[in-house]
């Protein structure tokens, strides 16, 4: 499928083809647009770790993540802001969607301390003391410049309270009206998200979605999955959820995950994905192929003259053998790492291609199928030396 660059100076969703419930469309943003399902590599400092920019958008990328936690703690949203936006300073000219830091404040943050107002924490770098706020999140967005920007909202860790997940979650949305409030002042062509939260209760994911609904955001999140729950548990949310969100406006599933959750949450109506999955694996030694996944640690490789997957377009899969590549995770060099990364995020868009065409073709059924089929039937046939 053709994916058009329309000239616009506002965001915008256009739904092009359904096949059940999965979609297919386009996110358009003043810097061109988003073929939808999308997976969006992780640029958490300005960077996709072990990739040039230029390799990023070869694998077929439209829009890349980056994380406002980590940019404002280092080099700090005011000095990306004087020196051009984040854009200019990462050299990325596509779409750029940031998080709102709430997650990071959770995950990585000491000395934590919650109330109405917003969260004060203490940074893992250097332990200097910070406020993070609805507005102050939304400012430093701004301030990197970032095209789809995301509330704060409040992620708990799960198993939790329903208790627990009833009081963040009502704190979200509260904080999704300020945050609102604060996005009015940012520049025509910008989008925020609202982020559904509630747990994995039924009724307050329902809640949630609802509320938010109401309050007519440009496009929606579910947050606060992939954090460890089985993945039918995850899948009974998107569900939960699905129906109460605008037809009309994108759905992103936020941190998520492998190639399996990919294909199933898209079979869902799920339309955008991040996770570090696929680069975190390369610098671990692990590829993401059709053939499933590959351990370039095993000794197995070590005299195998193949590549990852001859019939690629992508270098890092087709060019170098898996004795070259298990050589340079045994040695440990850097190279290695960029390799299997490339691999790995091109696997990751050409995966979505894949499902775009086959949703707009109606067989998405059918593509998920062999996709699944290839996984099953493995890296065959075994190099015999």
């Amino acid at each position: 499928m053709t994916r058009p660059q329309p000239l616009t100076d506002t965001f915008s969703f256009t739904l092009s083809a359904t096949d059940g419930a999965a979609r297919t469309g386009f996110v358009s943003t003043p810097r061109g647009a988003i073929g939808t399902p999308a997976f969006m590599p992780v640029g958490t400092a300005a960077t996709v770790k072990g990739l040039y920019f230029d390799q990023v958008r070869q694998t077929g990328a439209d829009i890349v993540l980056a994380n406002t936690y980590h940019l404002m703690l280092r080099p700090g949203a005011e000095r990306i802001a004087k020196l051009g936006g984040l854009h200019s300073f990462m050299r990325w000219d596509g779409p750029i969607l940031t998080d709102s830091g709430g997650f990071q404040v959770m995950s990585l943050s000491s000395l934590r301390k919650m109330s109405e107002q917003g969260v004060t924490f203490r940074s893992h770098v250097d332990g200097a003391y910070f406020e993070m706020s609805p507005e102050r999140s939304v400012e430093i967005q701004g301030l990197l410049g970032a095209d789809i920007q995301m509330q704060l909202d409040e992620c708990v860790r799960l198993p939790c309270t329903d208790e627990e997940a009833a009081r963040a979650m009502r704190l979200s949305l509260r904080w999704a009206e300020r945050s609102k409030r604060a996005f009015e002042a940012q520049p025509k062509g910008r989008a925020l998200f609202g982020i559904v939260q509630g747990g994995v209760v039924p009724a307050l994911r329902v809640e949630s979605a609802r509320a938010l609904a109401d309050m007519d955001f440009p496009g929606y999140s579910i947050g606060g999955l992939a954090v460890g729950e089985p993945q039918e548990v995850m899948l009974a949310m998107i569900e939960t959820v699905e129906p109460h969100l605008p037809t009309m406006k994108p759905r992103y599933l936020m941190g998520v995950g492998t190639p399996d959750d990919l294909l199933e949450s898209v079979a869902r109506g799920i339309d955008m994905f991040d996770c570090v999955m696929p680069t975190r694996s390369g610098r671990h030694a692990l590829a993401f192929t059709r053939f499933g996944r590959i351990n370039l640690k095993n000794a197995r490789h070590a005299d195998d003259p193949r590549p990852l997957d001859a019939e690629s377009d992508c270098p890092a899969l087709r060019d170098y053998s898996r004795a070259y590549l298990h050589h340079l995770v045994r040695c440990e060099e850097m190279l290695g790492s960029m390799l299997l990364t490339w691999a790995n995020v091109h696997y990751y868009e050409q995966l979505m291609a894949g499902a775009r065409a086959a949703i707009s073709e109606g067989r998405y059924r059918d593509y998920v199928a062999g996709v699944k089929d290839g996984w099953a039937r493995g890296d065959i046939p075994v190099w015999a030396g």
